[in-house]
């Protein structure tokens, strides 16, 4: 009791309370110019992912295209190769994100985000399809009139480079100096092509490495389960301040020494009550039944007691209240408890307020919720009107549907990838391959996550919204490629989908990756919680397109053994059309 009495006299300190306040308010403040900026990293981060594919996916494309075409015909190739697929893509980014700037989102930062990014993928698209495509187009012009694409001025003769010092040749030399200008597939002369073509396709479709990757697979498909079942409603309140405010250290206090109590709770009665009525006295115990109460109407009722006081109608309560109670020293504080109002000669009590506090175990963030969701029903249907408020609410708030949320757009998102792809797709096995992946890489980035000590915060919700679409934008070309090629076998097949599309889809992550450096040396909690999120998003993106699909579609359907028979079909038929027609003409001499 004398350390509840002394917490009473901390508590209602005018002046204590009102600097309390305002150094809530302020943190407060910090706390959402946080937020705020992490919502910036965000959208700019997520815009040059997406941009950045169409871009890398169109320039291969283009230097795929022999360079003996005129320009138009290479813009047109250029588009028809690429721009399918980015449209797709851009799609199911455009209602994913829809989804999220829907009503059904409960989350205001989330819903105005997602309408930011619905935005920016319009104008992304329209940039690729547009201005990007004429820069194509310019690009081709000045390479068929043998233009240097950066100086537009006319490039040199071999002979004449080979006069000049080292930095002339290099800096107007055009890259097809020592080979045909009209050569088949230039292309295939970049650095990374090469290499996937020569030494990767053949290391990882090894007999002797497939073991080692299924076994790879395994322990990354139980560390994300391991993970996903460690995922709580929770989340650490620290991770919205600043890193370095001064609230940081105080709930690492608060934390570690008073963490088995929850916030001081308001509890604001707005009405005229019959404070004096046995049965309003009774309804009060029952809703603060379980808690430490900071209350004056117990205080008051202790007081009448102890000293034989009747206050049984309304003049007698509330004249013995103000004439005699408050105006003692160890009650005076109260006063600002109670709001008076005056009507005549006649005072009433149209507003008081109390505090509560509840004793929880560790985990308190959780318990506090649980309270919350026991008051406020209450509020609705006691017959009392009051409402109960800690500025912990609003992040309680937040975090009530942090784990529910994100698993419900995620799942929902891959059923809509599921039906939007099955009217887009001429295999049916492209769709499957294609929702196996995005799963597998949103549950991975959900459970190494949680293992990585990311909480689920507003911040990592939009990081799973967007892995589904960053896993479709880079899987489906790859996986779409291989379904539909007519190669003998699938080895030949999932190495021409990697030298088709492995180049652009390895330029993308690594840019992506290497823009999330820069978030490292932002003094921000939650800015470390977007590194890490997309750093786990790009990393099991590059995971999937580029070791275990690989080898998993070795031994898995689709197969291809129809396209083998069809080919012997036409070979067949082949021979026997050349049979008749030396036959009928047995006279006919052939040199062959």
């Amino acid at each position: 009791m004398a350390q509840t009495g002394v917490s009473v006299a901390i508590l209602r300190s005018d002046k204590c309370r009102s600097n309390s306040y305002a150094k809530k308010l302020t943190d407060h403040g910090r706390s959402n110019s946080q937020m705020l900026n992490g919502h910036a990293w965000v959208k700019k981060t997520l815009k040059t992912g997406h941009g950045t594919k169409g871009v890398f996916e169109l320039l291969s494309g283009w230097r795929r295209t022999r360079e003996n075409l005129p320009f138009k015909d290479r813009v047109a190739d250029a588009y028809s190769d690429v721009m399918v697929s980015y449209t797709m893509t851009s799609s199911l980014y455009f209602i994913a994100f829809g989804m999220g700037a829907s009503p059904f989102t409960n989350i205001e930062a989330v819903k105005v985000f997602c309408q930011n990014m619905c935005v920016s993928i319009l104008l992304n698209y329209f940039y690729i399809f547009s201005f990007f495509g004429s820069c194509l187009v310019f690009a081709g012009q000045l390479e068929q009139n043998r233009y240097h694409s950066i100086f537009c001025c006319k490039i040199p003769s071999a002979e004449y480079l080979d006069r000049k010092p080292v930095w002339f040749q290099t800096m107007m030399n055009d890259g097809h100096q020592h080979t045909s200008h009209h050569e088949t597939n230039p292309y295939q002369h970049h650095f990374i092509q090469h290499f996937l073509r020569e030494h990767y396709n053949e290391w990882i479709t090894n007999i002797y490495v497939k073991p080692f990757v299924v076994i790879l697979y395994l322990i990354y498909a139980s560390f994300s389960f391991m993970g996903c079942l460690q995922i709580n409603d929770g989340a650490n309140i620290i991770n919205l301040l600043a890193s370095e405010s001064p609230s940081v250290s105080y709930a690492l206090i608060q934390q570690k020494y008073f963490s088995n109590y929850s916030p001081v709770i308001g509890f604001y009665i707005y009405e005229p009550l019959e404070y004096w009525n046995g049965t309003v006295q009774e309804d009060l115990k029952t809703l603060s039944q379980g808690f430490n109460t900071v209350s004056w109407i117990e205080q008051y009722y202790q007081y009448l007691r102890v000293g034989n006081i009747s206050a049984t109608n309304k003049s007698d309560f509330i004249s013995i209240l103000q004439s005699s109670f408050l105006k003692k020293p160890e009650f005076q504080h109260f006063k600002n408890d109670i709001i008076f109002s005056k009507a005549g000669d006649e005072n009433n009590i149209i507003a008081s307020r109390l505090y509560l506090v509840a004793r929880t175990s560790e985990n308190t963030q959780r318990e506090a919720v649980e309270l919350l969701e026991k008051l406020r029903p209450l509020s609705l249907i006691q017959s009392i009107k009051f409402i109960v408020f800690n500025p912990t609410f609003v992040f309680m708030d937040h975090y009530g549907l942090s784990v529910t949320m994100p698993v419900l757009i995620s799942g929902f998102g891959i059923l809509l990838v599921l039906i939007l792809t099955f009217f887009l797709v001429i295999h049916p096995l492209g769709n499957f391959w294609l929702i196996l992946s995005v799963t597998s890489i949103e549950l991975g980035v959900l459970g190494l996550m949680t293992l990585w000590n990311v909480d689920m915060d507003c911040i990592s919700i939009l990081c799973l919204i967007y892995t589904l679409n960053f896993a479709i934008d880079h899987c489906a070309p790859l996986l779409y490629t291989f379904v539909l090629a007519t190669e003998h076998t699938r080895t030949q097949c999932i190495k021409n989908s990697l030298q088709e599309h492995g180049t652009a889809i390895l330029q993308n992550v690594s840019s992506f990756l290497i823009g999330l450096v820069p978030l490292l040396f932002v003094p921000s909690n939650l800015t470390f919680t977007l590194f890490k999120c997309l750093l786990l998003a790009g990393s099991c993106t590059l995971l999937h397109c580029f070791v275990i699909l690989p080898v998993f579609l070795t031994f898995f359907p689709p197969s291809k053994k129809h396209h083998k028979k069809k080919k012997r079909a036409k070979r067949k038929e082949r021979e026997e059309i050349e049979c008749i027609e030396i036959q009928e003409n047995p006279d006919h001499v052939t040199a062959v």
